[in-house]
């Protein structure tokens, strides 16, 4: 094979959480597949997975962990797992390790270990109290905003990079400016903002926390505006899908999956070893092999004979006709999916209308800036 990039995202505790977020996507996907848990992975599943990665003779490996709650399958785990990558890893090619927490199991001892090792680590914060508590709940139900912030001090005096992901839900759309203002209080310097996902095949805005295309385009279009206003004192923090956008339009790949036009060539694994090409896919009928039993190859042709990324590949003819097709591309392939197995224009259309039409001026401007002073 030729030299490769993989990319593992990892469920080490599969679906199991300790807490009860109201909006989990995962809970939703493991209710509708024919065993809903697969545990904690074991020692040896983990070392198949990283002594496979290894055979590959990639360029670079990046192991990412997510759930579920991965701080679940506990510290003794990650350390064998960052032992294996130090033995097999012969070539000593470049790794990356990354962590995405709920932060709620957070404590020294894995501050610690993070710091030690060079993990990235996100962790979610839903703007202020009262908004997070309202939907990210511990199993007694009791909000867990003061537990989650405690454990982002905690990263900052071991100084362990992290990012702060929010949930954009209909709730949280009403109100960026008070989660804009939050999150910069806080210290917090990296964003991700997340549109709320409904569950999978069913029609979309039927739950409390449902996201319309209207309230998405009007909380991306203000957000952008407070950005904007910070970035022009030279103070505005990292929002990761405003960042990559700029970075679009000077001619770089966005880092960000949804925004390429098409799925990335992703590995998730599931805590048994069985391979999925997308954590909103990890379903019975999207199983592409197993890390215990197949080669990296031997994945990669079953992904091809799924098609799951030709098929993401398709434009739609409202798409293609679109003037901001080129910087929108389509957005994330499960907000394409009607859940029948057809995949159209995103179900938030309408938001990256509103958005592009309000802000792609400003954006192309920065991006002129940056070519301008040789920042490309």
């Amino acid at each position: 094979m030729p030299e490769i990039s993989l990319q593992y995202l990892i469920k080490p505790a599969s679906g199991l959480c300790n807490m009860r977020c109201r909006y989990c996507f995962y809970t939703d996907e493991m209710n509708k597949r024919a065993q809903a848990s697969y545990g904690i992975m074991t020692e040896a599943t983990a070392e198949a997975l990283v002594k496979g990665a290894f055979a590959a003779a990639p360029a670079r490996a990046a192991f990412a962990f997510q759930g579920g709650e991965p701080t679940l399958a506990g510290l003794p785990f990650f350390e064998k797992f960052c032992a294996l990558v130090r033995e097999y890893n012969i070539k000593r090619i470049p790794v990356e390790l990354a962590l995405q927490t709920n932060g709620y199991a957070l404590d020294e001892a894995w501050a610690a270990f993070l710091a030690k090792e060079g993990f990235l680590v996100g962790i979610s914060v839903d703007g202020w109290q009262e908004l997070h508590d309202a939907n990210r709940i511990d199993a007694a139900g009791e909000g867990t905003y003061g537990r989650v912030c405690r454990a982002a001090r905690l990263l900052d005096r071991w100084k362990v990079p992290y990012n702060v992901l929010t949930v954009v839900t209909a709730q949280a759309a009403r109100h960026p400016d008070k989660i804009y203002g939050s999150l910069r209080r806080n210290g917090f310097g990296y964003w991700q903002f997340i549109p709320c996902l409904d569950p999978l095949g069913e029609a979309r805005g039927g739950e409390k926390y449902s996201l319309t295309p209207e309230g998405y385009g009007s909380f991306l279009c203000r957000i952008f505006d407070l950005w904007y206003a910070d970035l022009t004192c030279g103070r505005q923090p990292y929002i990761r899908y405003f960042e990559n956008l700029v970075a679009m339009l000077v001619g770089r790949p966005p880092e960000a999956c949804g925004m390429l036009g098409h799925c990335s060539r992703q590995l998730v694994v599931e805590a048994d070893g069985r391979v999925y090409p997308c954590d909103f896919y990890v379903l019975d009928g999207y199983a592409i092999g197993s890390v215990c039993t197949d080669s990296v190859a031997q994945i990669e042709q079953k992904r091809a004979l799924l098609g799951f990324i030709e098929q993401s590949a398709a434009v739609a003819p409202e798409c293609a006709a679109c003037r901001f097709y080129p910087i929108c591309r389509g957005g994330c392939r499960r907000d394409r999916d009607d859940g029948c197995g057809t995949l159209g224009k995103s179900w938030f259309c309408g938001a990256y209308q509103a958005f592009f039409t309000h802000a792609l001026p400003r954006l192309e401007q920065i991006a002129s800036v940056l070519e301008r002073q040789g920042r490309v």
